[in-house]
């Protein structure tokens, strides 16, 4: 009875058949002739393994096929047909342009050879164009079996190598798991057995080499030996990485059918394939990078172009693709192609602009546009009012812009686009792009016609909304509840009205399949302990809260703290990353600090302390602007010896190793060789993720990353990271009816009357001076002043609230709302003019009275964080205002250092230093994250906070009965004890919310 066959020669045939659209296909089988007629339903035809020119490294039958049926002058004209000294003549000046060019270049632009212009590959033709479709059909897709390469006595052959007329594109090893052979076995025989020398194997050669198995998919664009740098390929399972079943076949199917398909590879070398120029890391020399897109970049690019092409502009897309995934060369790629997307017979886009705060992007879609296009002044960078207009005037297709600057831009252009298109491309969109600012964005480019008041409110309102001439494609690693709610997709579960994003590429997935390392691996807290005296002769009093804050911020910024801090810091990075080779010995380190000075203070001390240990090694400074500091001015240069604009540079080179940063370099910076961060700046949510994220990115040495952290536990930084591990969805939409609660109770207050709220945006919108609008906003705030404070400050807060709100729902509701759009524009005018209560600081000059007895820091054990598996769900954009004056409690200085040193420093604990930090961080934040606390703090009164807050520190207290019985104890049975814990974790946790 015959068995099925499970070798590796089985998977081959599978590969070949489907390719070349046969049933079966025999080993080494010659077509009837070279070229063999019209390619089989897959597109492809056999390739004959004798046929190959090791010389030159060509199939040689399909080239000469190829320019039989295409060139016929050519082929005569060099005398190809003859194997002589013309014909070989010919063959190295293809081989001496590949070399030179690479096998991308000169498909696309051709062979000049003499006084020939030779064409070696038709691109996909336009509709219609009888001639392009002829030729295109005649390129020659072919792939060959069993390839023998090499011109040694070894014989060595490629399981797979796939031509286009004779050009190799593409390699492929093949391994199959049933006989316990895996793509990492492909990948080591890549590494081992294919020497990079090899013809065949030399840069630029061919595309891409691909190792492949039944289940999994790796590519290499430049074979190194052992230092090939393979990547995944794979479509992705469960967010994560591999490839899900197929139930018509092998889950790699994918590659060989649709990726590598006729259609499919074209539009890959015309619009994705490039060899672009890179400085060197280490040497500062230029050297040429090949360039292949990952699967997701390839899927979403066009995902995106179907889409737009199929519906057309006004749409909005959100993309959540992972740090490190990507995100500026999809960009480029995807703003190319938009230019020249068209439906019918008509272009989708106009114009399409690119908002971004990355100046690489800027010169990667240059380089995009120049490889694929070749159109000179395609792109335009909009810097300076009038550069948009002017752009667009001259025909400019794509143009660039900053996030700080697109407002103040697209405000000059004024009426001249009626009728005009617009991709609207959004580099790491968050917040920035809502309410006022997406607002200024549509007005600009909305249609403008001069009307009464009536109409003029509407075109206001209409002008905010996304409009039906953009489209939005917004790209994030970490999208927000209300970039969800603006660019998300809508869906429904359970009746709810959901959003998420158009395509994905999680964090998950860019750590299992290595294009990004999990950061969280090797997370180490850092707790410190230490005990303040009293050093006046009287016992002023100061408001407590306010007082716990300014001594903590006291002791952390203490000299002696950053000093002791620094040594760790230091110490750690010699013993733990130096000695220990990580990155081959390249690895740099991050400290991030909570604020300019005390980013120069680590500086110098960092500075002084390598000095001490005569380390070889040196810091830099990077914050903004100039600052006092020591009696004098300082900046970066003054403190680095070099300009700022160097900083990212000097970071690579020896001797700079420590990168000492102040609010910059914490998003969007990109540097392979960053390895450890020193962290001593409270961090949660997205900033924690965009903080710590800057240590995930890949480099063929970087095997691990590792952060100490002075500042944070492990439960805030799990819970900051959760939301973004997989896809994020919004749990739901915002309820638009809390914009009449809000109205309704800011009427109540009677601050202003109906016709003062009309009169003055009538005035505004007529063009009326200045001090005709002031009576009226001066008497509402005569009404405001008579409020009592609690009043005054639930009125500033709900009047805060609804502007917020409704210059975020007024862009995406389908709806207006006239008084809606009377009533926000009455505000933004009477907010700025209203007095905040008064508030006495009652803790000032405590510093003054205090000094610090003891320090110490304690390096905790390292631990790996790990991460929900599941898709997470964020709640929606809040929108309740109200708020209440709190009440300054005072107490005597003695007492508060008292209650300071009891939570930070010796308490009669059995184990006072674990006790102080659970009391102190752990308890407070894991209140603060109780989902019931916070739907209090959000919907309700303080005093109803209060009891959800008792009930949350009940559950807290009694989670961590396993690991602190004491802690439980005193909570349970002592009152005085209790009360107090109860009231410290509501003031820190209810305050600071």
């Amino acid at each position: 009875m015959p068995h099925s066959d499970t070798s590796e020669k089985e998977l081959e045939r599978i590969i070949v058949a489907a390719m070349i659209g046969r049933d079966t296909a025999e080993d080494g089988r010659p077509p009837a002739a070279a070229g063999e007629s019209l390619p089989g339903l897959g597109g492809y035809v056999e390739g004959n393994a004798a046929e190959y020119d090791r010389d030159h490294a060509v199939d040689l039958g399909k080239l000469l096929a190829f320019l039989h049926a295409t060139q016929p002058a050519i082929v005569e004209q060099f005398d190809l047909e003859k194997d002589g000294p013309r014909r070989k003549t010919f063959l190295n000046r293809l081989q001496g342009e590949i070399a030179r060019r690479g096998v991308i270049d000169v498909l696309r632009k051709g062979l000049k050879h003499g006084p020939a212009d030779v064409d070696l590959f038709y691109g996909a033709p336009t509709p219609g164009n009888v001639k392009a479709e002829r030729l295109y059909r005649e390129n020659v897709f072919s792939v060959t079996r069993q390839l023998q390469y090499s011109k040694d006595a070894t014989k060595l052959a490629l399981d797979l190598c796939l031509f286009i007329n004779g050009l190799p594109v593409f390699t492929f090893e093949l391994k199959n798991r049933l006989t316990k052979q895996t793509v990492e076995d492909a990948v080591e025989q890549y590494r081992r057995d294919r020497d990079p020398r090899e013809l065949l194997f030399q840069f630029k050669r061919c595309v891409a080499h691909f190792a492949v198995d039944d289940q999994e998919v790796r590519f290499c664009t430049e074979l190194k030996g052992k230092a090939s740098w393979f990547l995944p390929f794979n479509r992705g399972y469960q967010d994560g990485r591999g490839n899900p079943p197929n139930p018509e076949g092998l889950k790699t199917a994918y590659l060989w059918e649709r990726i590598l398909s006729r259609e499919g590879l074209t539009d890959i070398l015309e619009n994705y394939a490039q060899v672009v120029a890179e400085k060197d890391d280490r040497s500062g020399k230029k050297r040429e990078k090949q360039i292949f897109p990952r699967y997701h970049q390839l899927d979403v690019v066009r995902a995106l172009l179907a889409d737009a092409a199929a519906n057309g502009a006004g749409r909005r897309y959100l993309i959540q693709h992972s740090a490190g995934s990507g995100k500026s060369n999809s960009i480029a790629w995807l703003a190319h192609q938009l230019v020249g997307l068209e439906q019918g017979s008509r272009r989708v886009f106009d114009s399409v602009v690119v908002v971004t705060d990355r100046r690489v992007l800027d010169k990667q879609i240059k380089d995009t546009i120049k490889q694929f296009a070749q159109v000179s002044s395609v792109v335009g960078h909009a810097e300076r009012s009038g550069d948009l207009r002017r752009f667009i005037s001259e025909g400019k297709k794509i143009i660039i812009t900053t996030v700080q600057k697109f407002p103040f831009v697209v405000n000059e252009i004024g009426d001249d686009h009626r009728g005009r298109t617009f991709a609207i491309l959004i580099d790491e969109a968050h917040s920035s792009q809502s309410g006022r600012t997406a607002g200024t964005m549509n007005e600009t480019l909305a249609d403008v016609d001069e009307n009464d008041y009536e109409d003029e409110i509407n075109r206001v309102m209409e002008s905010r909304k996304m409009l039906p001439n953009a489209g939005y494609f917004a790209f994030t690693a970490t999208p927000k509840n209300k970039t969800l709610e603006i660019f998300g997709e809508s869906f429904e579960e359970g009746g709810v009205v959901k959003r998420r994003p158009f395509h994905s590429y999680t964090m998950k997935q860019a750590i299992q399949e290595g294009f990004i390392l999990d950061v969280l691996q090797n997370y180490t807290p850092v707790a410190c302990y230490y005990r303040l005296i009293k050093k006046v002769a009287d016992d002023p009093e100061f408001d407590i809260n306010k007082a716990q804050k300014k001594l903590r911020r006291y002791v952390e910024g203490h000299q002696y703290a950053i000093r002791q801090k620094a040594e760790i810091m230091v110490d750690h990075f010699h013993e733990q990353v130096i000695a220990k080779n990580k990155i081959g010995g390249q690895a740099r380190a991050m400290v991030v600090t909570g604020g300019i000075r005390r980013a120069i203070d680590y500086f110098h001390a960092i500075r002084a302390y390598l000095q001490e240990r005569k380390s070889p090694y040196q810091a830099i400074v990077a914050f903004s602007g100039e600052h006092e500091y020591g009696g004098a001015k300082v900046s970066e240069a003054s403190l680095n010896g070099f300009s700022s604009n160097l900083i990212a540079e000097k970071i690579q080179e020896d001797p700079y190793r420590f990168l000492v940063v102040a609010d910059k370099f914490q998003t969007g910076y990109d540097e392979p060789l960053l390895h450890t961060m020193y962290v001593d700046k409270i961090l949660s949510g997205i900033k924690a993720v965009q903080t710590l994220s800057r240590l995930n990115r890949a480099h063929p040495q970087k095997h691990d990353t590792f952060i100490l952290d002075f500042a944070n536990d492990a439960d805030t930084i799990q819970a900051s990271f959760e939301p973004y591990y997989r896809t994020t969805i919004l749990s739901e939409e915002t309820d638009p009816n809390k914009l009449h609660d809000l109205k309704a109770g800011l009427d109540g207050y009677q601050v202003y009357d109906w016709e003062q709220v009309a009169g003055l945006v009538n005035l505004y919108l007529g063009g009326a001076d200045r001090d005709k609008l002031d009576p009226i906003l001066d008497s509402c705030v005569a009404v405001y002043n008579d409020l009592d404070e609690d009043g005054q400050v639930d009125f500033k807060s709900k009047a805060k609230a609804f502007v917020r709100t409704y210059n975020f729902l007024s862009s995406i509701l389908p709806y207006s709302n006239a008084d809606w759009e009377r009533l926000a524009t009455f505000l933004n005018f009477l907010i700025p003019k209203l007095p905040a209560p008064r508030e006495d600081d009652l803790s000032k000059g405590i510093l003054e009275a205090i000094d610090m007895d003891s320090y110490r820091a304690e390096v905790r054990s390292t631990i790996n964080i790990a991460l929900a598996d599941e898709d997470a769900e964020i709640g929606p954009v809040p929108v309740e205002g109200g708020g209440y004056k709190a009440e300054q409690e005072l107490d005597r200085l003695s007492s508060i250092l008292q209650t300071f040193n009891d939570i930070f420093g010796s308490i009669e604990w059995r184990d006072v230093d674990k006790i102080g930090k659970v009391i102190s961080e752990e308890i407070p934040n894991k209140v603060a994250a109780d989902q019931a606390y916070q739907n209090a703090m959000k919907n309700s009164d303080k005093q109803n906070a209060r009891i959800e807050h008792d009930f949350a520190l009940q559950r807290v207290i009694l989670s961590l009965l396993a690991d602190h019985a004491e802690l439980n104890h005193q909570f349970s049975d002592n009152p005085s004890f209790k009360k107090w814990l109860a009231d410290t974790v509501f003031a820190v946790t209810y305050e600071t919310n």
